[in-house]
């Protein structure tokens, strides 16, 4: 198992959407051998994006998984989604993976995501591997892409290859260790062969200066390098290079054509090359850290544990769990706890997947693997499961907010509970999803991470489950208030015959300041209310306030002082004293200025410098205030404060602005006072509403 293991590689490929990630990971399942011929995004060919939703959109909406041998190594491969609807969860699907080759658009560059990307992955201190893709393409531009990885991510790249030629004439790379050309033709094909004559000089010069860069990364090294530059070895140096990448020092940077097949065997070999096994650690033992803090060696022989990352729908198969195993061996068949639930899973059969095609597994597996397990009975992504004997809890990366919500409604009245348990099935799947009911408005509320990402996940419960949705924008959560101050009676009185109903209070009602919320004050002396009464009077003002008065929104921030009353020691009761305190509520308001408030969303907007002026722009037209912004390395950050009711639509618009390369993040910050034109028409439709 220990040899099985030091060759094994995990890792993902990561990068914006675009970058052509899917393509590679093709081009990778071509080269292992495990696909015949090279599918295409434009023809819904490829193996990873295989969902109707993908190959509409012609991206992907949820990570591809596949596994090959290569060189007789078992690597898992995890094709992360680029577009920030879908990758929510990219801290889950990182925490199971061992490195990473971090994509970069050879046309594109850095991008605003990119930025964002890469703050995840070095926050992990994942080792990582830069590719330059599309290498093949018009305008493709190695120079602008390696400053945008020195600028703007600010990293320090480490120049293992450099192209030969771009465009039509990309044939290939000079690795600048091994002093030798690589040339490529399309379907996977590598030759070695000479340096180009016109590289010679350039790749002595790159030579000279990145061996002194690794030798730098290594005390022992640097003295050999310092007393005889010529007894450093090709072998040394890439021993070297791979400790350096493992503590994140070093970051080697590789030119391919996904496309094309270019270049996939010489990532196959840099995995194998650069990326540690799942034993492998900078210094000292690999360790796992528990929820409760506790590190536990990685080792096959310790007690079993593995971390449910992901769940996804199959057709055939129904719902599967894809676990990372944290620790020890995990036989087929075995049985394991869910520390969440404390109760005992069977694990049934071990699946490899590769896109949508699974093959059943027989073997024992240890640390690294990336398996799949079918129908297990109360296990949801994030769980742990581990020996019952040795109980463990993974400590699990924290999830974003979601940035928006809609409100979904069935096509036909009386099949909401059909709509809510189908859309509920999709939540296993989705942990950046969230359903709610707003008690208040009585929508049903599906938040996600954009608009693009609520879209989808409608289109696929209309597809899976046959349940016809009608998507459409929320009810803004308004509030209401009160200006001044006032002093009124409530009294109820009703005589029916028999015993009646008799409650009576004065109150001085006024507004306080925004966010203070509700205060009641008790101020009756000598008995004029009995203290039984009294938190009568409170609940009868607090339910009217939650019904609101001017546009049917809760109230807030104001201040109710009961200061007298009367009672009948025959006809009070706690429901007459509620009746009265809910009409002296109503008096004061009418005496007083009522005001709507409107929700305020605290947004910031990375997007290109260039387009700095029309993002700000767009902003200010949707009564935005923006607070600051910040550049670095080509890439702006905006934060800005805008009414949540005129955001509801801004993903498609900042895409539109952008040319898709901006991303933005939004939550809920604060409340102010709306505009008149804003609470005119929000008052309308609230008694259009009333009317119909």
């Amino acid at each position: 198992m220990l040899d099985v293991l030091k060759g094994q590689r995990t890792y993902a490929l990561i990068g914006h959407g675009g970058c052509g990630k899917t393509t590679v990971a093709e081009m990778l399942l071509h080269d292992a051998g495990v696909i015949s011929r090279l599918g295409k995004i434009e023809e819904g060919t490829t193996t990873l994006d295989y969902e109707p939703e993908e190959i509409k959109r012609r991206g992907s909406t949820q990570p591809g998984f596949a596994t090959y041998l290569w060189n007789k190594n078992r690597h898992f491969l995890i094709d992360t989604p680029g577009d920030l609807s879908f990758n929510g969860d990219i801290r889950y699907l990182l925490s199971a993976v061992d490195a990473v080759f971090f994509l970069i658009d050879a046309v594109d560059g850095v991008k605003p995501l990119t930025k964002k990307l890469w703050q995840e992955v070095s926050k992990m201190r994942l080792p990582a591997v830069f590719v330059i893709n599309k290498m093949d393409r018009d305008r493709a531009d190695f120079d602008m892409a390696l400053n945008g990885i020195r600028n703007q991510l600010g990293v320090k790249p480490f120049l293992q290859n450099i192209p030969i030629g771009k465009a039509d004439s990309f044939q290939g790379v000079v690795n600048v260790v091994e002093n030798k050309a690589y040339i490529f033709a399309e379907g996977g094909k590598v030759t070695e062969g000479p340096i180009p004559a016109d590289m010679v000089e350039e790749v002595d010069a790159l030579r000279e200066s990145m061996v002194e860069e690794v030798a730098v990364c290594d005390e022992g090294l640097m003295e050999r390098y310092l007393e005889d530059p010529g007894s450093v070895t090709v072998p040394d140096l890439f021993s070297c290079v791979r400790k350096a990448i493992a503590s994140a020092e070093l970051y080697p940077v590789m030119c391919v054509s996904g496309l094309k097949g270019m270049g996939g065997k010489r990532m196959l070999n840099a995995a194998e090359l650069f990326f540690p096994s799942p034993l492998d650690a900078v210094a000292g033992v690999k360790e796992v850290e528990g929820a409760d803090g506790s590190v536990r060696e990685v080792t096959p022989s310790a007690p079993a544990a593995a971390f449910v990352f992901k769940t996804l729908f199959d057709p055939f198969a129904g719902q599967l769990s894809f676990i990372r195993v944290l620790n020890g061996t995990i036989n087929p068949d075995a049985s394991l706890l869910n520390t969440r639930t404390d109760t005992k899973e069977r694990l049934g059969q071990l699946l490899f997947m590769t896109g949508k095609d699974t093959q059943p597994y027989k073997e024992p597996i240890g640390p690294g693997a990336i398996v799949a397990l079918a129908k297990l009975k109360d296990t949801k992504t994030g769980d742990t499961l581990c020996d019952e004997k040795s109980p463990f809890t993974f400590a699990k990366p924290e999830l974003p907010q979601p940035m928006i919500s809609y409100a979904l409604a069935p096509a036909e009245k009386g099949e909401e509970d059909k709509v809510f348990q189908a859309m509920a099935k999709l939540l296993d799947e989705d942990v950046t999803l969230q359903l709610t009911r707003n008690e208040e408005t009585g929508d049903m509320l599906l938040s996600g991470m954009g608009q693009t990402h609520i879209e989808n996940a409608v289109e696929k419960v209309k597809r899976r489950y046959k349940t016809n949705v009608v998507l459409k924008a929320p009810t803004i959560p308004y509030r209401e208030t009160i200006k001044g101050k006032a002093e009124v009676q409530g009294r109820h009185k009703k005589q029916t015959g028999g015993r009646g109903q008799f409650g009576d209070c004065w109150i001085r009602m006024e507004g306080r300041g925004r966010g203070e919320g509700y205060e009641f004050v008790d101020a009756i002396v000598g008995g004029s209310i009995p203290r039984q009464y009294i938190p009568a009077v409170d609940k009868g003002v607090q339910e009217s306030a939650a019904r609101g008065v001017l546009a049917g929104y809760p109230m807030v921030d104001f201040k109710v002082e009961l200061f007298d009353g009367s009672f009948h020691t025959v006809d009070s009761s706690e429901m007459a004293f509620k009746i009265a305190g809910s009409l002296a509520f109503k008096a004061a308001c009418e005496k007083m200025k009522m005001v709507l408030l409107e929700p305020i969303a605290l947004v910031s907007v990375s997007i290109p410098d260039a387009q700095m002026g029309d993002v700000i722009g767009d902003l200010s037209s949707r009564r935005g205030k923006v607070l600051g912004s910040e550049s670095a390395g080509g890439v702006t950050e905006v934060q800005a404060h805008a009414p949540m009711s005129e955001m509801q639509e801004y993903a498609k618009a900042l895409s539109s602005m952008t040319g898709g390369q901006g991303a933005f993040t939004m939550a809920f910050d604060h409340y102010e006072e709306a505009p008149p034109v804003v609470t005119e028409k929000v008052v309308a439709e609230y008694k259009k509403s009333r009317e119909e």
